[in-house]
């Protein structure tokens, strides 16, 4: 199931998903992730409000190399 870039998080059947400790207090604007890799060999990353819905699936270095660009500033406005 998880050979799709997008998938319902509902079909990663027991996928153990974390949120980050930099998601705040509040947790209005967080993201899971679960590690994949010793089935799959992959990373998916889901909206916690929304954890019945979609789920973005990464190889480890693209989502690594997304991780380090989101901390460079790459996608800041």
């Amino acid at each position: 199931m998880a050979d799709k870039p997008v998938v319902r998080a509902t079909d990663l059947l027991g996928a153990a998903w974390y949120k980050s400790s930099y998601s705040g207090s509040d947790q209005s604007s967080c993201v899971e992730i679960a590690d994949l890799s010793a089935g799959l060999g992959k990373v998916a990353v889901r909206d916690s409000k929304d954890p019945d819905g979609a789920a973005l699936v990464f190889d480890p270095a693209a989502f690594a190399a997304f991780v380090t660009d989101a901390a460079d500033g790459t996608f800041d406005f």
